[in-house]
């Protein structure tokens, strides 16, 4: 088995789509695990994003947003139709999606979420994500990170 076959490898390879793994050494005393990544692949950290998930009105949804900004929690909540929305616990969020956090992919979880992708993805021509474990990324182009995610894509970050 290849070192980064991850589960988001796996799902993306078999959804087809075009993407690039990128490595970098993890520091496992960095405070930020995405301005690290977008440091590390020398990359502008609007660029590169952060995959969080919360609990809205009691159902995990998935949020993907640049790690140069914050996620907007009310935001979140009207963009899946719900009330509120709070941070999920990270052991939670671990167990849910299978990936330690740092490392929480958008893709390859262990059950689909509901997923909500910033629309500030539109910018760019690639992405970075989280490619399933600390230390890497992928690239990959907006449409298809919203495709095979099914995601909404709106306006959740700040």
């Amino acid at each position: 088995m290849e070192p980064q076959l991850t589960p988001a490898v796996t799902a993306l390879r078999a959804a087809g789509v075009e993407f690039t793994l990128r490595e970098y050494t993890h520091d496992p005393s960095a405070e930020s695990f995405g301005l690290e990544a977008a440091r590390e692949l020398g990359l502008d950290p609007d660029r590169v994003l952060k995959t969080l998930l919360a609990n809205a009105d009691s159902r995990l949804v998935v949020a993907v947003v640049p790690v140069s900004g914050r996620l907007d929690l009310k935001a979140l909540a009207r963009a899946v139709g719900a009330g509120r929305a709070v941070m999920a616990d990270p052991a939670a969020a671990q167990r849910a999606t299978g990936y330690v956090v740092g490392g929480i992919s958008p893709f390859g979880q262990k059950r689909p979420h509901p997923t909500v992708v910033d629309e500030s993805v539109e910018l760019w021509d690639t992405v970075f994500v989280s490619g399933g474990r600390r230390g890497l990324d992928l690239e990959i182009a907006p449409a298809d990170l919203v495709e095979v995610t099914g995601a909404i894509v709106a306006d959740i970050g700040r």
